[in-house]
């Protein structure tokens, strides 16, 4: 017995909206949603009687259809559209039949279906997208003024703000946002043909058994249809049927992997300051260990990350696929159906976990402060070389830290204590200048700065 896939290792995607919308029934749907629309636009434009389109309408129902049989009946003609043009034919009356699919090939309808799935995944993701920001900028301005360590290299660097580090990861979400509304806007129907002509198609106001006839005169109902057929679908009207012109597929797949990876940047941050022997973060409810009673892991970041690093993955098969020979390609365009799914799936279920790893974050101030004393003073070194240097030079400064921050490594003492004595610091309060939290630059105007955003 066949059994479905039901997600027992996509824990990532599983129980999404987004694994809804792009279900096997959901592609049916769109599949049918596509071919309906095709004859309601044919009616539209007059070359098919206004009952074809309401008929075809009522029959594309994919709860009437067997998804499985339909897949297996694929394997010959190597593509879906073959079997369900002949099933949906046959659940229509037969006046009614000659106005399925007329005049459309394979690609128009399943390109037209994989833009409609795109489509509705990405108002699901957008939506998610916008409550992960609200949670974010939240973060942001109760912890505009919050200090911690900043780390390059794996190292304590000098001090910044929790407000800007997650100013800056709600940055990424608005820029993923802004191209996922972008590219939706976009996102084209699909329809030319055989070979991109639009030949097929009779010219407006001619007899129901003209196409042929049209086409020989150069009449075609061509671009009035595919107008009419965008407006159908509420998806963008293209300048060329795109067959071999892939740059909607190509642009999604960049804007798709680009918020997996937007989204990836908060999960790595997460995953690094919730280490315990770091703990300046936490998950709001993390996950159990089968082994470990203790645990507490943090698998929205985790799953976030994990989608993170299979997107580029999915993105570089569709890039692949631009490269297509001809005006129908063998291979190229059926090679992007299941990276394309992946990609909306991985992206739709990250977005899903990044709600919940945002609105339910946990803070530790006390932990990030903590951290800052830990080297004693070192952290605030760039500070104290440009306050030598306005005395001593630069050259002379530097000697004078560099000489300094060795003995207070060396020796477990503080960097104020060090340099106590020292003359470039002579008259200067060096409790205050090695307190990391009075050298955060301008982390807080820039946090207001980033949450003027929206």
């Amino acid at each position: 017995m066949h059994e479905s896939d039901a997600g027992l290792l996509a824990p990532g995607r599983v129980g999404s909206a987004a694994e809804t919308s792009t279900g096997d029934h959901a592609f049916l749907q769109a599949l049918l949603d596509a071919e309906a629309a095709l004859t309601r636009a044919q009616a539209v434009c007059g070359s098919a009687p206004a009952g074809a389109g309401r008929a075809v309408t009522a029959a594309a129902d994919a709860g009437r259809f067997d998804v499985r049989e339909l897949a297996l009946r694929a394997r010959s003609g190597g593509n879906p559209v073959i079997p369900l043009v002949a099933a949906l034919s046959a659940a229509v009356d037969e006046d009614v039949r000659p106005f399925v699919h007329r005049g459309a090939t394979s690609q128009d309808i399943l390109d037209t279906a994989a833009m409609l799935v795109a489509s509705r995944t990405l108002a699901l993701v957008l939506d998610d997208l916008g409550r992960t920001a609200d949670a974010l900028e939240r973060l942001a301005a109760e912890h505009r003024d919050t200090p911690m360590p900043g780390r390059t290299l794996t190292q304590h660097a000098v001090p910044t703000t929790f407000g800007l580090k997650a100013a800056g990861w709600r940055s990424l979400v608005l820029d993923a946002r802004d191209r996922l509304r972008a590219v939706r806007g976009a996102l084209p129907v699909q329809l030319g043909g055989a070979a991109g002509t639009l030949a097929a198609f009779p010219a407006v106001g001619s007899p129901a058994d003209s196409a042929a006839a049209s086409a020989a005169d150069g009449k075609t109902a061509g671009p009035e249809l595919v107008a009419a057929y965008a407006r159908e679908l509420g998806l963008a009207e293209p300048l060329l049927p795109w067959h071999t012109l892939r740059t909607p597929v190509a642009d999604l797949a960049g804007a798709l992997a680009f918020t997996a990876g937007a989204l990836g940047k908060t999960a790595a941050d997460v995953l690094t300051l919730s280490r315990t022997e770091i703990a300046e973060l936490s998950e709001g409810s993390g996950g159990g260990s089968s082994a470990m009673p203790h645990k507490a892991n943090p698998v929205r970041a985790t799953l976030i990350a994990a989608a993170a690093r299979r997107a580029p993955g999915a993105a570089a098969t569709l890039y692949g696929s631009l490269a297509a020979e001809d005006e129908r390609p063998a291979g190229a365009w059926h090679a992007e159906w299941e990276p394309l799914r992946d990609l909306l799936r991985l992206v739709g279920g990250a977005a899903r976990d990044a709600v919940e790893l945002a609105e339910g974050l946990k803070v530790f101030p006390s932990a990030m402060r903590s951290h800052l004393g830990l080297t004693g003073g070192l952290i605030v070194s760039e500070r104290l070389a440009a306050v030598a240097a306005d005395r001593v030079g630069r050259a002379r400064a530097k000697e004078i830290l560099t000489e300094a921050a060795g003995r207070a490594r060396d020796e477990g003492r503080p960097l104020a204590e060090i340099l106590a004595g020292e003359p470039a610091f002579d008259g200067l309060d060096l409790a205050e200048l090695t307190d990391p939290a009075r050298y955060t630059g301008c982390a807080g105007p820039l946090t207001d700065r980033a949450l003027e955003r929206r």
